[in-house]
């Protein structure tokens, strides 16, 4: 059984916008099944992590997928089959994390500092979708031949 796997090109860099608002560490543009297809930190970053790497953006994509789930899932219950999830917002000690639809299949993800302008962050995040939401959409991939 064999699949058709694309290589996709890196979005990290039409990230820049948003690293660019004070308090914004991280952003990141993954697939609602959990593929990252891109990421970028804030410049002169300090702290336990001052750079994403792959291998984080990674597991924040698997995490975002994850999350993405659990939040359609909490809004079926409450608000019957089919109710979409729009926004999520983490809150921990050390910043927020914000993570909104970004086109077809993908999710647009933020991490800022606890005295970032949520408010603001959250308005470019959709000011950035809009004027490239197409280039941040995830198609589904190929499905799998049984005959392959």
């Amino acid at each position: 059984m064999t699949g058709t796997i694309s290589r996709l090109p890196d979005l990290g860099w039409m990230l820049r916008p948003l690293t660019d608002i004070p308090g914004v560490r991280h952003a990141v543009v993954v697939s609602e099944d959990g593929l990252r297809l891109g990421h970028a930190s804030a410049a002169d970053l300090t702290g336990p992590v001052a750079e994403l790497s792959v291998a984080e953006a990674e597991s924040l994509a698997a995490a975002s997928a994850a999350l993405t789930m659990t939040g359609r899932s909490t809004a079926g219950l409450l608000f019957g089959s089919g109710a979409g999830v729009r926004q999520l917002m983490l809150e921990s000690d050390h910043g927020f994390i914000l993570f909104t639809s970004a086109g077809v299949g993908a999710q647009l993800g933020a991490a800022t500092e606890t005295d970032a302008d949520v408010g603001l962050v959250a308005q470019q995040m959709q000011l950035l979708i809009v004027k490239i939401g197409s280039h941040l959409s995830s198609q589904p991939r190929d499905p799998v031949s049984p005959s392959s």
